[in-house]
């Protein structure tokens, strides 16, 4: 009875903080999961080199997932079980690139795997009719874990979702309703700053003064402008949120699309590779590290 699965982190296309309206993309950087379960009733987590980091997050998510089980009727539920899950990631925590969504999506589908309870994305065609639950009913296992423990402001269905599903997302968080999904194939640079920042901290009400600018940006996003709508996101976000417009100015104009990420500090960039490597060597000399990547279009999956 064991399981493992590999959710990937995702940058934001726009911040649900202001309206309930956020969109993300996956970004090919991992977090995995393995859950083994037992017959002793407790569950005990693990986060690879963080020996003290908090894991109430995916020992949450593995509790809703036999508590799942436990009342369908199609499963043995069975009360007594116990689980240890481990997790391990190329995500760096607290850093605006939905760590969280994918530690608790790779958690959800870890322990779903271990029970072998059989997954489709909704809507999938040529899909498994027996399938037992869609991806994004798993996804909103692991919102539900992140908001009982306090990890996310918003719910976090834009993130969770990307991270999930793979592409990009256009979600109502207020409603952990799927507006729009579409794969995308972009190169993507990352500068990550030394410092933290986490999102259940984040300053709602400054946020929600913006919420013009928002509704602006979700209008572009859901037309499918998500450059432009990253842009303006980056800078009306860093204005709410207090984080420097430098490394946006000076990705700018080169670039397709340029933003914050979640509630910072990241900041994410996307276009083509020889530009983004021109941005690459002026963003090299902030404090902090750097990375190029791609986009991720498969989503969270079983390994």
């Amino acid at each position: 009875m064991n399981g493992r699965a590999t959710a990937p982190a995702a940058g934001t296309v726009l911040n649900a903080l202001a309206t309930g309206v956020g969109s993300a993309f996956a970004i090919d950087a991992d977090t995995t999961a393995e859950v083994s379960l037992d017959d002793s009733g407790e569950i005990r987590g693990e986060i690879a080199d963080a020996p003290d980091a908090d894991t109430r997050l995916i020992e949450r998510c593995v509790e809703l997932v036999l508590e799942s089980a436990d009342k369908d009727s199609s499963k043995d539920g069975d009360s007594s079980l116990g689980a240890t899950v481990r997790t391990e990631s190329d995500v760096p925590m607290a850093s605006g690139l939905k760590s969280s969504s994918a530690a608790a999506n790779a958690t959800v589908m870890a322990t779903l795997s271990a029970l072998d309870v059989e997954i489709e994305r909704e809507g999938a065609e040529g899909g498994q009719e027996d399938a037992e639950m869609t991806r994004e009913d798993a996804c909103r296992l692991g919102m539900q874990a992140a908001r009982d423990v306090g990890v996310t402001a918003t719910g976090a269905f834009d993130d969770a979702s990307a991270s999930m599903l793979g592409g990009v997302t256009v979600t109502d968080n207020n409603r952990d309703e799927l507006l729009s999904r579409e794969e995308v194939s972009w190169d993507v640079l990352v500068y990550t700053p030394p410092e933290k920042a986490f999102s259940a901290d984040a300053d709602v009400e400054r946020c929600q003064r913006i919420a013009p600018m928002a509704e602006l940006v979700a209008d572009l996003a859901l037309d499918g402008d998500y450059g432009r709508a990253m842009t303006v996101n980056g800078f009306a976000f860093c204005g709410a949120l207090g984080f420097s417009t430098g490394p946006l100015l000076s990705a700018l104009p080169d670039v397709d699309g340029v933003s914050l990420s979640g509630t910072g500090p990241s900041y994410v960039a996307v276009g083509g590779r020889e530009v983004l490597e021109g941005v690459q060597e002026r963003w090299d000399s902030l404090e902090g590290t750097t990375w190029l990547t791609t986009t991720q279009t498969d989503g969270t999956r079983t390994i």
